[in-house]
């Protein structure tokens, strides 16, 4: 009897340690993984280290024929830094990046914010019409844009025309730099909104009833609701969003290249993708072209960097 009595405690010992003994980590979710972060490695690591090596080098047409390319140092970086005509791509995309990223946020939550006031037909409608300039290919919808602005048979220069007062016939939308950027910033906002809108949209519906409903009660306007309750329980989707926006509308290329075909191919008409493009495909200067991509890397990472530590400030108070 006494024996059986002084193992109890004994066992609960032997319990509380089994309770209290961490388990293991199954190293199978970390196996899983691998395949994804090789192709990832191989496919992104690859042209990353590749494009960093050229761009301390002489890399032109002769080195595409087997000779070596001589190492140059920072000897690229050094001329890209007292180019003119190259910090004049960088303000140029900066501002078309800024202002194209603004105003496609600000349509975007504004139609977000319609389909959650609209009845469904008028909702399924909004959204059939965004899904479908979203999935149109870029090269079908810059056909139809450039068809639009064309100096001779341009609708919107016909429809413009006939406005009194406002003389628009055989206006070359596409001859200067202002209206050529005007021009690709509409493309752009045009194609970029629907993406926009879906995701502010899905935040939109993640907002409580319960609360907007008590806040009513409360006697707070549409406006106020919007501002003080809306905006702040889906700022982690707009910053995303936007961040996103800013990535995409400085590596822009497709549409400008389009339209230069369609117009001018002058430098003034140039942004950060087509200013690559020409150096690398046109002058056969690889070596700066290269140095001119890691610069626009870095100049992501730089944008991404306030996202990246409000991330990161999130993750250590949570």
């Amino acid at each position: 009897m006494s024996s059986t009595v002084a193992t109890a405690p004994e066992q609960a010992t032997k319990q509380d340690s089994r309770v209290a003994r961490p388990r293991r980590r199954v190293p199978a979710p970390y196996f899983l993984l691998i395949p994804s972060v090789v192709i990832l490695l191989i496919g992104m690591g690859y042209p990353l280290i590749w494009q960093t090596i050229t761009s301390f080098q002489e890399f032109g047409l002769s080195q595409q024929f087997g000779q070596p390319a001589p190492f140059v140092g920072f000897a690229n970086y050094i001329e890209l830094a007292g180019n003119p005509v190259m910090w004049g791509v960088v303000g140029r995309s900066l501002l078309f990046m800024a202002v194209t990223a603004i105003i496609t946020l600000a349509v975007g939550l504004l139609l977000a914010v319609l389909m959650t006031a609209v009845g469904k037909v008028v909702r399924l409608t909004l959204q059939i019409s965004l899904l479908l300039a979203w999935a149109m290919p870029v090269v079908a919808a810059m056909t139809v844009w450039i068809w639009l602005f064309d100096r001779r048979r341009g609708v919107v220069n016909y429809l413009l025309d006939m406005i009194p007062g406002v003389e628009m016939n055989r206006f070359a939308w596409l001859e200067n730099p202002f209206t050529f950027f005007m021009v690709a910033s509409i493309i752009v906002i045009w194609m970029s909104v629907p993406f926009v809108a879906f995701s502010v949209y899905a935040g939109l519906t993640q907002v409580s009833d319960e609360v907007l409903e008590a806040a009513q009660l409360d006697g707070a306007s549409g406006w106020q609701r919007l501002r003080f309750i809306i905006m702040p329980m889906i700022r982690p989707v707009i910053a995303i969003v936007l961040l996103l926006q800013l990535i995409w509308d400085l590596r822009v290329f497709t549409q400008i290249t389009m339209l230069q075909d369609a117009g001018s191919r002058a430098s003034e008409f140039d942004l950060l993708g087509t200013y690559i493009y020409k150096l690398g495909a046109g002058s056969q200067d690889f070596g700066m072209a290269s140095a001119v991509s890691i610069f626009v890397l870095l100049l992501t990472f730089a944008i991404s960097w306030y996202y990246v530590r409000s991330l990161l400030k999130e993750d250590e108070q949570s």
